[in-house]
């Protein structure tokens, strides 16, 4: 629906760039970059299409979410956009915030890295079976803690990953916040779980001085 806006805005200022995520043809005559891994709108806090942004010395100053032309005309300077076109519609999900990439783009490009060692499975190997062999399970199902699922998990609290939050007896080994969202997985819990098994794990592991 934008896309005239964007060419109109094209013709009018020398000063915009425009990205596109799904398709590096669209929209035509403006002259788009492709941020064809996400990056850009990963890195850009991207939640919405169409968004706006004003950016001065590579800083973001203002930005603006969907299309409102009062809102579009005061952000770009640049009167009398959009003519015919409603006043105001909301816009779409990002490509960025999509369940189908949020993940495994927080992996490549977040900030937050888990520093728990992988374990590496043959190729012919049940991953299930080689849990409970490794003691990893009662006898009970659990869920395999890949990274994609790991990182699902932390997004249910603030805390960082390698804050610590208790010491385990009989060996007092430090648990951090990273160890307990593993064992969420593996226990089959969701992210909004999280909150309450970190605070399980203080409870009961609590220790002496």
């Amino acid at each position: 629906m934008v896309a005239p806006v964007l060419r109109d805005l094209r013709d009018r200022t020398a000063q915009l760039t425009v990205f596109t995520q799904d398709d590096p043809e669209f929209p035509e005559g403006v002259g788009a970059v492709h941020d064809a891994d996400l990056q850009l709108s990963w890195n850009a806090e991207i939640r919405t299409v169409p968004t706006l942004l004003r950016v001065k010395g590579g800083n973001v100053t203002e930005s603006l979410e969907g299309w409102r032309r009062s809102e579009w005309e005061k952000l770009t300077r640049v009167g009398n956009l959009g003519a015919g076109l409603p006043e105001h519609r909301p816009g779409c999900g990002s490509l960025s915030v999509d369940p189908a990439h949020a993940i495994a783009l927080a992996r490549r490009f977040g900030s937050q890295r888990l520093g728990s060692r992988s374990i590496q499975l043959g190729g012919l190997e049940d991953e299930f079976e080689a849990m409970h062999e490794r003691g990893w399970s009662d006898g009970l199902p659990v869920v395999p803690p890949t990274p994609d699922r790991v990182l699902a998990m932390l997004e249910g609290t603030r805390r960082a990953p390698d804050e610590v939050v208790a010491v385990v007896p009989p060996d007092l080994v430090e648990c951090t916040v990273e160890k307990v969202a593993i064992n969420a997985v593996l226990a089959g819990c969701r992210p909004e779980y999280l909150p309450t098994v970190i605070a399980a794990a203080r409870v009961g592991t609590s220790w002496p001085p």
